[in-house]
């Protein structure tokens, strides 16, 4: 990641935690009452970690159903996170107060493909930085016309880069290496948060991160998030970025020591790779939404895990298997299309050059296929139309049926809550915080 040339907001605390050789680690966390969103708030900033905050909002918000998350709140009915819209910026304001500064920024997470409103809300309120994208908040989340969602994402990064006239810089992070969240081979992952950033910068946000989802293969994830860094040093350049891996987001093991192991990799992962901010999750995962203290106790359980991880490191060759020459194809096909990224991007998907395996939006060419090899890594069965044929050493064919599929989706939960641990050593809950 280049030096931050933005002392203050979201990007500088990012900035300097790097400078200063610490992982930012921080939760999902969304609550609709504003009195238990500040105490969220409050209990990750004290946490013994280097944090920032997050407010998640709810379902009604993020699919522009203002009407039903008014209801909710005029008749007392718990939402699944901040209605930010409907609160107003002046009761957003008066939450964050005290808690939210320099030391201590949120960023605001939603999932909307017409997030106008929520930009509007957010901005409004003093907050300097959100996520999304026009192809990672629409085709996993929405039937949204993908060409619909450019025009608002477009429409969101020009009201957002007006916030520099007011004294703060936004922060703009794409979710486009979470797709789907699992069984999306690595180099589509790369390839589309490379594009939405391009995206966000083209209209523009001169401050960005890039996302990864962990996924199967530890060896595999380390050589995908250093392909990341080196596609974006050549096509960011000196622009403000930096890279944020998400711990897995499939089924999550239901045991704390299969939890806490899957957490542990992705510290490890996050500081082998040179990754600025770890999104967290928690013991609870698999069966319900985590307390409070159940978010502090994974940030706080990471933190110290990157912290032994730094001083330990070895840097040691990463695994070669293409993933950035596969990344590169996708990548420079796109590019080629228009020089509107918004154009190139629904063009792109029109011909099957970006095909995201096993999602049903009705834009999406559903040609491609993935698979989980023997050891362990994520690959391609199937490539449909996608601009990577010269850049694969192989393409694996065999039929996935339902049972494979469910096996794949279920491969982590068995690999950490199952027999592969039970001679490893895991770090303790209580590791040292020096």
């Amino acid at each position: 990641m280049p030096s931050s040339g933005f002392a203050t907001g979201f990007a500088g605390f990012v900035a300097r935690a790097q400078a200063e050789g610490e992982l930012v680690v921080q939760p999902r966390m969304g609550m609709h009452d504003p009195g238990r969103m500040r105490a969220g708030l409050r209990a990750t900033r004290a946490a013994a970690a280097r944090s920032v905050g997050t407010i998640t909002l709810d379902s009604y918000t993020r699919t522009g159903d203002l009407g039903s998350a008014r209801r909710a709140l005029d008749e007392g009915i718990d939402l699944n996170g901040f209605p930010i819209v409907s609160h107003g910026p002046e009761l957003t304001r008066a939450m964050l107060d005290g808690v939210c500064d320099g030391d201590f920024p949120v960023q605001v997470r939603h999932g909307s493909a017409a997030p106008q409103d929520i930009f509007s809300a957010l901005m409004r309120a003093g907050i300097d930085a959100t996520e999304g994208g026009p192809v990672s908040y629409c085709l996993p989340y929405s039937r949204t016309p993908l060409s619909d969602s450019v025009a608002n994402w477009a429409a969101c990064c020009r009201l957002l880069a007006e916030l520099p006239e007011f004294g703060v810089e936004p922060h703009l992070e794409t979710f486009g290496g979470c797709m789907l969240g699992q069984l999306c081979p690595p180099s589509l992952l790369v390839a589309i948060s490379l594009l939405e950033g391009m995206f966000f910068r083209q209209h523009g946000i001169r401050s960005v991160s890039l996302s990864y989802a962990q996924q199967t293969h530890a060896g595999q994830d380390e050589e995908a998030i250093l392909s990341l860094h080196r596609l974006a040093g050549e096509l960011l350049g000196d622009h403000d970025w930096h890279v944020v891996l998400y711990t897995y987001m499939g089924v999550y093991p239901s045991t704390s020591r299969g939890a806490n192991a899957l957490l542990a990799e992705a510290a490890d992962l996050a500081v082998r790779t040179g990754a600025a901010r770890l999104i967290v999750k928690t013991v609870a995962e698999s069966y319900r939404i985590p307390t409070v203290q159940e978010n502090v106790s994974a940030l706080e359980y990471a933190a110290a895990v990157a912290r032994r991880s730094r001083r330990s490191m070895i840097i040691g060759a990463p695994s070669d298997t293409g993933i950035y020459e596969q990344a590169w194809a996708i990548v420079q096909a796109v590019l080629d299309l228009d020089a509107d990224l918004g154009v190139a991007l629904c063009r792109a998907f029109e011909l099957g050059y970006l095909d995201v395996p096993y999602c049903l939006h009705p834009d999406n060419a559903r040609r491609t296929r993935s698979r989980i090899a023997r050891d362990g890594r994520l690959v391609w069965a199937e490539i449909g139309s996608l601009p990577i044929a010269h850049a694969l050493d192989d393409v694996e064919h065999p039929e996935l049926g339902s049972s494979g599929l469910l096996s794949a989706l279920s491969y982590v939960v068995r690999k950490f809550d199952g027999d592969l641990l039970e001679d490893d050593e895991l770090p303790t809950a209580d590791l040292e915080a020096g």
